[in-house]
């Protein structure tokens, strides 16, 4: 049968604040949007409950949690009530998707009066038990084969440390120099935005991450020759985020490789390209968003009207190090080898998560 979320829970909020908790010491647990933000020498909550990110970022994200715990004023505490198990709420709220109840154009909120009223399939305990013992099966696999992928990364940090030393130090002496001196071509990106279905692939900002390149969710746009000639990304570019309000965001990195299909790129992204007989794409990535990559980066970010930015100019004055090149190939060598681990992990992450979805839509939808 269904039931709206009010049947099975009621509301409780906290009037809770970070410096309430800064500072303090104690036995109970106080969590914020983010989780465990620290203990105090009290609780709110008696028995296990459902939280909700109400206010800012990660609005709607739903926690099960436990109980003799409290939250911040920037969640809401949904108290399950005796019909119903907690953990078998968190999934039901968590398939609700409640960020799409936010208002606010500063700061975003969602409200319980607002979405009090969703309905979800409900079921007997005992039935409920089977649930949830169901999804949590898969929700392991999940976070097991994020482990591994979290794993393989820090391989190649690893690897990297151990060839290349940590370039901050510079022990083996690598000679150093500004990133222009490996750069040939540079170029920022088409300044019109569109969306059509059954255009050509334009890199956004979203799909531009540190290290990777998400094609997820790609955005298209049909594009004039002109454009698709001046834009064109080809194998081996080296490709940068450019602007954005939060400065975290600025001068993260990829090597780009070709997918098979014409990839272009909007203004939010500076192509480079690296002279490939003195510095490896690769390589290069996983120098740049190491820390000293990012330290170095941070002293050619520019702001103006609350946005930061990075010029072509910024770029090109990062000082690099740059190790003999055929250790730089080896270096990719490995790399290559670790993605390849990295995509048939993806690929049984993918299915799990479907099949998550999937069996959520069955219990809840």
């Amino acid at each position: 049968m269904k039931v709206r979320l009010e049947d099975v829970c009621e509301r409780g909020s906290s009037n809770l604040m970070q410096k309430d908790i800064d500072g303090k010491s104690g036995g109970y647990p106080v969590y914020g949007a983010a989780g465990l933000i620290g203990y105090v020498d009290f609780y709110q909550q008696e028995k296990p409950y459902v939280a909700v990110v109400k206010d800012g970022a990660g609005i709607g994200r739903t926690m099960l949690l436990p109980a003799k715990s409290s939250v911040i004023g920037t969640m809401q505490y949904l108290l399950p009530k005796n019909s119903i198990l907690p953990e078998y709420l968190k999934y039901a709220v968590q398939n609700m998707h409640l960020e799409k109840y936010y208002s606010g154009a500063t700061i975003p909120h969602i409200y319980f009066r607002d979405y009090k009223n969703e309905e979800f399939s409900f079921v007997e305990m005992g039935e409920q038990r089977k649930v949830i013992a169901v999804l949590n099966k898969v929700e392991r696999i999940i976070e097991s084969r994020n482990q591994q992928l979290q794993k393989l990364d820090e391989l190649i940090k690893a690897r990297f440390v151990e060839m290349f030393g940590d370039p901050v130090s510079n022990p083996r002496a690598w000679v150093k120099k500004p990133l222009a001196a490996a750069i040939t071509t540079a170029n920022n990106g088409m300044a019109r935005r569109g969306n059509d279905i059954d255009g050509d692939i334009v890199m956004r900002l979203v799909e531009l991450q540190d290290g990777y390149i998400d094609y997820s969710n790609p955005n298209r746009i049909k594009l004039t020759e002109a454009e698709k000639k001046r834009y064109l990304l080809i194998d081996n570019d080296f490709l940068f985020a450019r602007v954005n309000g939060n400065p975290e965001n600025v001068g993260r990195c990829s090597v780009f490789y070709d997918i098979g299909e014409p990839v272009y790129h909007n203004d939010h992204i500076i192509r480079v390209h690296f002279d490939e007989t003195v510095l490896d794409g690769t390589f290069a990535s996983a120098l740049l968003n190491s820390e000293y990559g990012k330290r170095q980066l941070r002293n050619h970010i520019k702001t103006s009207a609350g946005q930061y930015t990075v010029s072509q100019d910024g770029i090109g004055a990062i000082i690099a190090v740059f190790p003999p090149i055929h250790l730089q190939k080896q270096f990719a060598a490995f790399v290559a080898q670790i993605d390849k681990s990295k995509a048939a992990i993806q690929k049984a992450l993918d299915e799990a998560q479907l099949l998550f979805d999937s069996l959520m839509q069955k219990y809840f939808g």
